[in-house]
């Protein structure tokens, strides 16, 4: 070997030894970070839907939804017949047994009234609501502004959209004034119970996105965020899902098979799975069937329907 060939060995060798010394260096590709598809409950009202001949006690519908293959079950507050503690153990226990999360508590309350004595008696029946949440485990419970009460029928109602007058001498700004105030004065009991209460887009001031916001960007809690109904807005549907998502703790998904009752929403689960993921929603979607079906068949049909359209396991 003469000098020049041994040179250039000598610097084909250093250059292989810093190439290896580069790639040890290197970091390896991350594998993106797969999401789990969002679990899937149903509300007890599913099974009920105000019907006369169907209210199931919440542990039958306990059954129904662990049989049907559900993750999770949101109570409708008003379908329970018994609070005592016992029950309310029984309840948390048939849950457990079956595998079932209890991930929402669903109630009424209402606080657009000039009457601070009707204010008062809401803000103790959800109080009471937030303790009955705390005793069974549940995260979050479903909150609403209430409403004006000027349209007496709630089908008249309906068909009017969901608006109704304001009541005469009152104004709206009046009336958020009069629920912030009763949520504030709620703040120190979901604290301390761990129970986040989420207003729905639930008619009267809560009827569209904007007015929800109003509420929980004033008062600025963790525990007052959102739960998003997907049946509750009658007009600029996907726009309002899309404002409302990064404030949800719960997201309610209506289904109408067979007819709705009231009326019906022809809704692309797909299209609000995408608005949710980008959001980054990673919580319960919570069935709400409100058809004229019956719900031993319309039911499983409406998980179906929600599994696929949740079931993406990347963003």
């Amino acid at each position: 070997m003469n000098r020049r060939e041994w040179i250039a060995g000598v610097a084909s060798a250093a250059a292989a030894v810093a190439g290896k010394d580069a790639r040890a260096e290197t970091p390896a590709a991350t594998p993106p970070t797969p999401v789990r598809p969002n679990r899937i409950a149903v509300s007890t009202y599913s099974y009920w839907r105000f019907r006369d001949d169907s209210k199931l006690s919440i542990e039958e519908c306990i059954d129904l939804a662990a049989q049907q293959g559900f993750d999770g079950v949101e109570i409708l507050h008003i379908q329970m017949t018994d609070e005592s503690p016992a029950a309310l153990a029984r309840i948390k226990q048939r849950a457990f047994q079956a595998g079932l999360d209890l991930c929402g508590f669903s109630t009424h309350q209402g606080f657009v009234n000039p009457d601070p004595d009707v204010r008062k008696k809401n803000i103790g029946h959800t109080r009471k609501c937030i303790e009955l949440a705390y005793r069974l485990g549940i995260p979050t419970i479903r909150v609403n502004t209430g409403r004006w009460g000027t349209t007496k029928s709630f089908d008249e109602l309906m068909r009017n959209k969901g608006i109704e007058p304001r009541l005469e001498g009152h104004t709206d700004d009046e009336g958020f004034r009069w629920v912030i105030d009763s949520f504030v004065e709620l703040l120190p009991v979901a604290e301390e119970c761990g129970v986040v209460m989420g207003l729905e887009n639930h008619w009267g001031l809560g009827r569209d996105a904007e007015g929800v916001i109003r509420i929980i960007d004033e008062i600025g809690s963790p525990w007052l965020r959102a739960t998003l109904d997907t049946g509750n807005f009658l007009e600029r549907q996907y726009e309002q899902y899309a404002m409302l998502a990064p404030y949800a703790v719960l997201v309610q998904a209506k289904t109408y098979f067979g007819g709705g009752t009231w009326y019906t929403l022809d809704i692309d689960y797909p299209r609000v799975a995408a608005l949710l993921r980008e959001a980054g929603y990673r919580g319960y979607i919570s069935l709400e069937f409100e058809g004229q079906e019956e719900h031993a068949t319309a039911v499983p049909k409406s998980l179906a329907l929600l599994r696929q359209a949740f079931g993406a396991q990347l963003p």
